[in-house]
C-alpha cells in the first residue's frame, strides 16, 4: 500500500481495483446474445410469424457485437411444474428441463413474444418461467405482443413475474393487434409503424443489457 501513489490509490478508490476494471472491460468486448422467446405453444399459434418477423427486423439493425436467436417454447416439452410423473416419462422431462434452462442461461437478454389470454401471459409461458431463476437473474427483457389489445395486458403480467426473477423490463413494447395488424386475425400483416416501436424497444433493451451485463 505504501508503495502507491495517492493517483493510483485514488483511482482504485473510484473505479475499483485493476482485476475488476479488467473483468469489466471483457465483459463489455464479448457478444452481447439476445433471445426471441416465442411463448406460444398453441396448434396454428400466430407466434411464429410475428417472432420471425421481430427476429428480422432486430438482425437487420446491424447491431454491432450483437447475436439474436429465435427459440421456440414449443420444441421444449416441458411437464406441469410440481406434477407427478409416470416413471416412463421421467427422464425426457428431466432433459427437456435441462435444455431448457441451460438455453435461457445462455442470453444476456431477452425478447419475449407472448398473446394474451383472459387478460394474463399464455399458462405454458408462465409455466416455462418458474423453471427459472438463477438462468435470468440481473438481466433485461422486453416484450412483444399480439391480441385485441396488441397483448399490453399480458406485458403487464410478464413484468410481475419476470420482477421476481430479478429481470429488468424495458417501458417500450412493440404491440400487434389482431384487429390491423392480421388479416382474417391470422394472417400477420404488420402495419410499417410497428417500426417505431420495435425501433425504440431494442435500442432500449441493448442499453439496458449492456449495463446489467457489469453486475454479473
Amino acid at each position: 500500500m505504501a508503495n502507491k501513489s495517492v493517483f493510483t490509490r485514488m483511482s482504485e478508490a473510484l473505479f475499483g481495483k485493476n482485476e475488476q476494471t479488467k473483468k469489466i472491460a471483457e465483459k463489455g468486448n464479448k457478444i452481447m446474445k439476445i433471445g426471441i422467446i416465442s411463448g406460444s405453444v398453441r396448434e396454428g399459434r400466430n407466434s411464429a410469424a410475428v417472432t420471425e418477423w421481430i427476429h428480422e427486423f432486430a438482425v437487420n439493425r446491424n447491431d454491432e457485437g450483437v447475436e439474436y436467436e429465435m427459440v421456440a417454447l414449443a420444441d421444449y416439452d416441458l411437464p406441469l411444474l410440481g406434477a407427478k410423473l409416470p416413471e416412463n416419462r421421467q427422464a425426457t422431462a428431466s432433459a427437456a428441463i435441462q435444455a431448457w434452462s441451460e438455453k435461457m442461461a445462455s442470453f444476456d437478454g431477452y425478447v419475449f413474444i407472448t398473446p394474451e389470454y383472459n387478460h394474463a401471459v399464455g399458462g405454458a409461458l408462465k409455466n416455462a418461467l418458474d423453471f427459472l431463476k438463477a438462468e435470468v437473474a440481473n438481466k433485461t427483457a422486453s416484450f412483444v405482443g399480439y391480441g385485441s389489445l396488441g397483448g399490453a395486458r399480458a406485458h403487464e403480467n410478464m413484468r410481475v413475474i419476470l420482477g421476481e426473477l430479478s429481470v429488468a423490463s424495458v417501458r417500450t413494447t412493440t404491440n400487434f393487434s389482431l384487429i390491423t395488424d392480421f388479416e382474417n386475425m391470422s394472417i400477420f400483416k404488420p402495419n410499417d409503424y410497428n417500426k417505431v416501436n420495435a425501433q425504440g424497444m431494442f435500442d432500449d433493451l441493448l442499453l439496458w443489457t449492456k449495463a446489467l451485463n457489469t453486475i454479473r
